[in-house]
Protein backbone atom coordinates (compact mmCIF):
# COMPACT_ATOMS: atom_id res chain seq x y z
CA UNK A 1 0.00 0.00 0.00
CA UNK A 2 3.41 2.03 0.03
CA UNK A 3 4.89 2.05 -3.69
CA UNK A 4 8.45 3.56 -3.61
CA UNK A 5 10.37 4.97 -6.58
CA UNK A 6 13.29 5.73 -6.91
CA UNK A 7 15.10 7.49 -10.09
CA UNK A 8 18.52 9.51 -10.81
CA UNK A 9 21.07 6.91 -10.80
CA UNK A 10 23.28 6.47 -14.12
CA UNK A 11 27.12 5.81 -15.12
CA UNK A 12 29.30 8.92 -13.90
CA UNK A 13 33.01 8.91 -13.28
CA UNK A 14 34.91 9.21 -10.38
CA UNK A 15 34.93 12.44 -8.76
CA UNK A 16 31.65 13.07 -10.30
CA UNK A 17 28.28 13.63 -8.29
CA UNK A 18 24.58 12.09 -8.68
CA UNK A 19 22.05 12.96 -7.26
CA UNK A 20 19.09 10.79 -6.08
CA UNK A 21 15.26 10.80 -5.63
CA UNK A 22 12.37 8.54 -3.96
CA UNK A 23 8.99 9.19 -4.04
CA UNK A 24 6.53 7.35 -1.44
CA UNK A 25 2.53 7.42 -2.76
CA UNK A 26 -0.23 5.96 -1.69
CA UNK A 27 -2.65 6.99 1.29
CA UNK A 28 0.27 8.52 3.48
CA UNK A 29 0.01 10.30 6.52
CA UNK A 30 3.19 10.14 7.45
CA UNK A 31 6.36 8.36 7.59
CA UNK A 32 9.17 8.01 10.22
CA UNK A 33 12.67 7.67 8.99
CA UNK A 34 13.14 7.20 5.31
CA UNK A 35 16.72 6.13 4.01
CA UNK A 36 18.86 4.84 1.27
CA UNK A 37 20.60 1.63 0.93
CA UNK A 38 23.29 0.24 -1.05
CA UNK A 39 24.10 -3.03 -2.08
CA UNK A 40 27.17 -4.05 -3.99
CA UNK A 41 27.38 -7.36 -5.93
CA UNK A 42 28.44 -9.99 -2.94
CA UNK A 43 27.89 -7.59 -0.39
CA UNK A 44 25.27 -7.29 1.73
CA UNK A 45 22.34 -4.24 1.85
CA UNK A 46 24.03 -1.44 3.70
CA UNK A 47 22.73 1.79 5.04
CA UNK A 48 24.33 5.08 3.26
CA UNK A 49 21.84 7.43 5.21
CA UNK A 50 18.69 8.21 6.77
CA UNK A 51 16.86 11.19 8.03
CA UNK A 52 13.75 11.64 10.43
CA UNK A 53 10.69 13.29 9.82
CA UNK A 54 12.07 15.82 11.93
CA UNK A 55 15.20 15.99 10.16
CA UNK A 56 17.93 13.87 12.05
CA UNK A 57 20.19 12.28 9.78
CA UNK A 58 22.64 9.99 9.97
CA UNK A 59 25.59 8.61 7.69
CA UNK A 60 27.59 5.44 7.35
CA UNK A 61 31.14 7.05 7.67
CA UNK A 62 32.32 5.74 4.25
CA UNK A 63 30.22 8.71 2.88
CA UNK A 64 30.12 11.35 5.93
CA UNK A 65 31.19 14.89 3.96
CA UNK A 66 30.62 13.62 0.59
CA UNK A 67 26.88 12.40 0.63
CA UNK A 68 23.96 14.43 1.67
CA UNK A 69 20.23 13.21 2.55
CA UNK A 70 17.27 15.74 2.51
CA UNK A 71 13.25 15.54 2.82
CA UNK A 72 10.60 17.11 1.51
CA UNK A 73 7.85 15.69 3.73
CA UNK A 74 5.32 17.64 2.02
CA UNK A 75 6.27 15.32 -1.25
CA UNK A 76 6.86 11.75 1.14
CA UNK A 77 10.34 12.35 -1.37
CA UNK A 78 14.08 11.76 -0.01
CA UNK A 79 16.62 12.44 -1.86
CA UNK A 80 20.37 12.01 -2.03
CA UNK A 81 22.94 14.33 -3.06
CA UNK A 82 26.27 12.21 -3.41
CA UNK A 83 29.36 14.10 -4.69
CA UNK A 84 32.76 13.13 -4.96
CA UNK A 85 31.96 9.76 -5.76
CA UNK A 86 34.07 7.00 -5.86
CA UNK A 87 34.29 3.37 -7.77
CA UNK A 88 33.19 1.60 -4.52
CA UNK A 89 29.68 3.81 -4.14
CA UNK A 90 28.89 1.81 -7.43
CA UNK A 91 25.72 -0.71 -6.32
CA UNK A 92 22.12 -0.40 -6.25
CA UNK A 93 20.74 1.94 -4.26
CA UNK A 94 17.36 1.49 -2.43
CA UNK A 95 15.32 3.70 -0.86
CA UNK A 96 13.27 2.39 2.79
CA UNK A 97 10.55 3.84 4.96
CA UNK A 98 11.04 2.39 7.89
CA UNK A 99 6.92 2.88 9.21
CA UNK A 100 4.34 4.51 7.00
CA UNK A 101 1.18 5.41 8.90
CA UNK A 102 -1.57 5.10 5.48
CA UNK A 103 -5.17 5.63 5.78
CA UNK A 104 -7.15 2.65 4.65
CA UNK A 105 -11.13 2.91 2.54
CA UNK A 106 -12.39 2.04 5.65
CA UNK A 107 -11.10 5.11 7.41
CA UNK A 108 -8.94 3.75 10.00
CA UNK A 109 -5.11 4.07 10.31
CA UNK A 110 -2.79 1.43 9.20
CA UNK A 111 1.14 1.19 10.04
CA UNK A 112 3.14 -0.37 7.56
CA UNK A 113 6.51 -1.15 8.49
CA UNK A 114 9.90 -1.84 5.68
CA UNK A 115 8.70 -0.60 2.30
CA UNK A 116 11.19 -0.46 -0.30
CA UNK A 117 11.25 0.50 -3.46
CA UNK A 118 13.13 -1.57 -6.44
CA UNK A 119 16.28 0.26 -6.85
CA UNK A 120 18.55 2.65 -8.67
CA UNK A 121 21.77 1.30 -9.84
CA UNK A 122 24.98 3.61 -9.40
CA UNK A 123 27.82 2.85 -11.17
CA UNK A 124 31.00 5.09 -10.84
CA UNK A 125 33.80 4.15 -13.02
CA UNK A 126 37.44 5.05 -12.63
Amino acid sequence: QVHMVESGGGLVQAGGSLRLSCAASGSILSINTMGWYRQAPGKQRELVASITNGGTTNYADSVKGRFTISRDNDKNTIYLQMNSLKPEDTALYYCNADRAVVRQRSGRNLSIFGSWGQGTQVTVSS
